[in-house]
């Protein structure tokens, strides 16, 4: 439903902004719908101090709609939304665009959002190029009225993501799609995730005379497998009597926002995990799943950190720490509380664009400070009582 790349690109899809679309039309179709999409979504509203209408026309001299130098379009958009002095906002060429489907969380290549007026889930972009989404025909704008048979009327973005992950190994899923006043369709998309690693490595780490047995539980960044591989690991864990647990996240730069506020489900029920403000005011809690839990909240729990941790690391972190289900260790993390979204463009080139800021449960900003260790590094090694810290 959404997609995200590194420490510089998480994703929420459902900042919901009233803002306005303004059809320029006096400039290749990517560079306005770039345009449009900072003017519609942008954290920052006052666009770096500057007239986003003079924006526009400062850095499309010498285009027109007809213009077809894919290089100078690219080198005008990337000028456009570099003029937002934010270093994660940028505009990807077709082959890194690509290269960010790994976060695809649904596997189809679309992303879906809702409509700022009518609330309705809607195909938020062009779908990527080939991708399943692609093939089957889906078009900006198309509503997607039902998702393996369940309405989306009332839902969000997220609930979807939910729903799907309930069956993360189903080869195919049901779109049912309304354009324009047709009447609903089905359209039946092989998911695929091409060149996705599975980022979870655990082990049972010591077993201990009192009757602890910890397991270490390595997450190397939030892709699409995530939450499935975690949750076989932590059953697989349960199933060999484990009691006590100890999450790596150190050196990982984040991922799929909502990949951390589903993982946090996998160890505390129905929970506040982060706080999401957009660039027009909107306030958005996300909550963990209702009984999703697969590990105990009377087994204890640390995450370890370091300044390599960041974005979703540092959401999943937040939220463990403050609803006081995890204790942090090691070193301050990286220390970016933003949000970004990905956003396919025309032409098949992707822009990367700051939508939001989140707050942890308890409303702290951590963005350019990061988490701060309850027990830093130098005193959990070799050892804190009740845990097994690994490194």
């Amino acid at each position: 439903a959404a997609f995200a790349e590194d420490a510089s690109a998480d994703t929420v899809p459902d900042t919901q902004s009233t803002s306005k679309t303004v059809a320029k039309a006096l400039a290749p179709p990517a560079y306005d719908e770039a345009w449009n999409l900072v003017k519609k979504y942008a954290l920052d509203q006052s666009f770096h101090g500057q007239d986003w209408d003079e924006a526009y026309t400062k850095y499309s001299a010498g285009l027109d709609p007809s213009s077809t130098d894919e290089d100078r379009i690219l080198k005008a958009t990337s000028n456009l939304v570099g003029s937002l002095g934010d270093k994660y906002s940028r505009v990807l060429d077709r082959d890194a665009y690509a290269r960010i489907q790994k976060f695809d969380l649904i596997g189809v290549g679309a992303t879906l959002m809702p409509d700022p007026t009518t609330k309705v889930i809607t195909v938020g972009a062009p779908p990527v190029a080939n991708s399943a989404a692609d093939q089957a025909g889906l078009k900006v704008g198309d509503s997607v009225v039902a998702v393996n048979g369940i309405e989306t009327a009332g839902r969000t973005a997220f609930d979807i993501i939910d729903q799907i992950s309930e069956d993360p190994n189903a080869g195919q899923i049901t779109f049912t799609i309304r354009s324009g006043d047709e009447s609903p369709r089905d359209l039946v998309m092989k998911r695929e995730f091409l060149e996705v690693r599975n980022p979870v490595s655990y082990r049972v780490s010591e077993t201990r005379s009192d009757g602890t047995k910890v397991g270490y539980v390595r997450i190397a960044e939030f892709n699409s497998l995530v939450k499935s591989s975690l949750e076989a690991a932590l059953k697989d864990l349960e199933s060999q009597n484990v009691n006590a647990y100890v999450l790596d996240v150190r050196g990982n730069p984040g991922g799929a926002f909502q990949s951390a506020v589903e993982i946090a489900g996998l160890f505390m029920n129905d929970k506040l995990a982060t706080d999401v403000v957009d660039g027009n005011g909107v306030d958005l809690k996300f909550r963990t799943s209702k009984d999703r839990m697969v590990i105990s909240e009377k087994h204890p729990l640390a995450i370890w950190v370091d300044g390599g941790s960041a974005s979703a690391s540092e959401v999943l972190s937040g939220a463990l720490r403050d609803n006081c289900r995890a204790v942090v260790m090691g070193d301050t993390s990286f220390g970016k509380g933003l949000v970004q979204a990905v956003y396919g463009l025309k032409n098949g080139d992707g822009l990367v664009l700051t939508v939001a800021r989140y707050l942890t449960p308890g409303g702290t900003d951590i963005n350019k400070i990061g988490i701060v260790p309850d027990v830093p590094r130098e005193d959990a090694l070799p050892s804190v009582p009740g845990f097994v810290p690994l490194i």
